[in-house]
């Protein structure tokens, strides 16, 4: 959030300050730069040369406003703009906004009801039409539009009253003050109203296969089941772009996207990065900048509550306890991910560090499913009123670290009378409506549960986010608590940070005593690019590492 916008009017620049200080991202205004290492070179005054960017997954979906995941948020990034962006120190900055708004530049009332915005006068789309305040109110309207099969409608469906003032000026009026919406806007990016406007179908249409946007690069061409080529916009009125060509490489094998890196065939690791096992010799790599970097994103195992063997809170207790998350961080990842037992990166002001600890204990667990009647059958399975204690465990094929993770857990699960069968299947598949739909048993992930660095999860948690029951979000874990409910609805109202803090400190309380999901670790990015690529900065804030390859070079 910027400073000065919320209900309280002691919410000052040296209180967001203060927050930032104590591990807090929290935005301030101010034209902030999107990122340059303080060792940058020159960059060139044309753009020269190319960037491939290999990739785990096939980015797939080009309509950012529509689902989709992480290897998609690269191209996103890239083709299209936002009204503000959030730089690496969770600072929120203008995009296409001329300004932040906030209730010191009038741009928000002081209720926090009435927004007014203005936007840029120099950007035309990628065709050579201007862009326009017409464009902010079509993007804001088609996201809730029941025939648009949209991404996250979550604050967007709070907005009212769109008028367009002027070509540079729109205002809109909220149904109540919702705290994260600045933050869900860095990550709402336009699209183009006299495009979209013309297409019979909203979801399904050429432009979703080769996208018009404001941004850095324009729309080259797809190679299904290849690459995915964007070519420099030389009229972008932000800094860059620098190279000619951007290349996002698909790798569907973790250990071949490594081999890649190492000879030369990929100039940097997109998800899902360097995989730990890697990381020792990735190091000694010459010619190679090697980085571990925390992430936002936490690798978790989603249980389907709608499952009659999950609904019962022993079960995912029992669960939880015969994983040996110790193991599996150590063993099997190098030492790299870090524990944690919620899904709030550690770097948030929001993170609750005094939740229960979790414990490796397979005793402990029979006994808990023997006290609840979960009681071994003739063929040494668990079962309870006909219910098997049986299960489907799925992630993405060829994600090795996970696959060597789903074997070791079914192993401890067998010991105490629990059937896991794995599941596997490609990634376009898996995040499909396998996933956006709940039509898993189990899935192993990595979930980041933040927009920008705000810490409302309602988008995750709330019972009105579960797609697979007619909602609109990403709660595919069909989770479901009333109290959880009640407190994110007030979280999203309140700005004062330190009531946000203790709000949000008890949704953690919550969820970690239901656990819809089990967290097994925080992750850890290991990036890696040629040494010669100049302006590459991670982000945090962000799902993707491509988030500003405008400014990417080469020395």
């Amino acid at each position: 959030m910027t400073k000065s916008f919320g209900t309280r009017a002691g919410y000052s620049r040296r209180h967001a300050l203060q927050l930032m200080a104590a591990g807090g991202t929290v935005g301030l205004l101010g034209p902030q730069l999107l990122g340059k290492p303080a060792f940058a070179q020159t960059p060139p005054p044309a753009p020269t040369g190319r960037v491939v960017v290999g990739l785990s997954q096939e980015p797939t979906v080009f309509n950012p406003l529509m689902p989709h995941l992480e290897v998609d948020d690269g191209v996103d990034f890239s083709i299209f703009d936002a009204l503000f962006r959030i730089n690496p120190e969770g600072v929120i900055i203008p995009n296409l906004a001329v300004e932040v708004p906030s209730q010191d530049n009038g741009g928000i009332s002081e209720d926090g009801l009435q927004w007014r915005i203005k936007v840029r006068d120099d950007v035309r789309w990628h065709d050579g039409t201007p862009f326009t305040a017409e464009d902010v109110k079509y993007t804001l309207e088609l996201i809730v539009n029941p025939d648009f099969r949209a991404w996250r409608t979550t604050g967007h469906a709070l907005v009212h009253d769109i008028t367009v003032v002027s070509p540079t000026e729109i205002t809109w009026r909220m149904e109540v003050a919702f705290a994260p919406y600045l933050s869900f806007l860095t990550e709402t990016f336009i699209v183009p109203k006299h495009v979209l406007e013309t297409m019979a179908d909203l979801n399904e249409n050429a432009f979703n296969q080769a996208p018009i946007g404001t941004g850095a690069f324009k729309w080259g061409k797809r190679v299904a089941g290849d690459h995915v080529e964007l070519v420099a916009n030389l009229d972008y009125f932000g800094e860059g772009p620098y190279i000619e060509q951007l290349i996002f490489k698909y790798i569907p094998d973790n250990t071949v996207l490594y081999t890649q890196f190492r000879s030369g065939d990929i100039d940097l690791v997109g998800q899902a990065y360097i995989t730990p096992d890697n990381y020792a010799e990735a190091a000694t790599l010459a010619d190679r900048v090697v980085t571990l970097v925390p992430k936002a994103s936490v690798e978790t195992i989603y249980l389907n509550m709608e499952r009659p063997q999950f609904k019962e809170l022993a079960v995912r207790e029992a669960i939880y306890l015969a994983i040996d998350r110790e193991a599996i961080i150590d063993a099997l990842n190098y030492g790299v991910p870090t524990v944690t037992e919620t899904f709030m990166p550690k770097q948030s002001f929001y993170f609750n560090p005094e939740l229960p600890k979790h414990e490796f204990n397979l005793q402990r667990a029979a006994q808990v499913l023997d006290e609840a009647g979960w009681l071994p059958g003739a063929d040494g399975i668990r079962a309870k009123d006909g219910v098997r204690l049986a299960f489907a465990n799925s992630t993405t094929a060829g994600a090795h670290l996970r696959e060597q993770a789903q074997q070791f857990i079914q192993q401890t699960l067998a010991e105490i009378g629990i059937e896991m069968t794995i599941a596997n299947l490609p990634s376009a598949v898996m995040f499909g409506d396998f996933w956006a739909l709940s039509q898993f048993d189990t899935a192993m992930s990595g979930i980041t549960y933040l927009i920008g660095a705000d810490p409302d999860v309602t988008n995750r948690f709330h019972t009105k986010a579960i797609a697979a029951q007619g909602g609109r979000g990403s709660n595919n874990a069909q989770y479901s608590n009333p109290e959880v409910d009640a407190l994110l609805e007030e979280g999203s109202r309140t700005f004062d940070p330190e009531t946000r803090r203790a709000i949000y400190f008890k949704v953690q309380e919550i969820v970690r005593r239901d656990l819809p999901f089990l967290p097994l670790f925080a992750n850890t990015s290991v990036f890696g690019h040629k040494a010669g690529l100049q302006g590459f900065v991670s982000n945090s804030n962000t799902r993707t590492e491509s988030w500003h390859a405008a400014g990417w070079y080469w020395a």
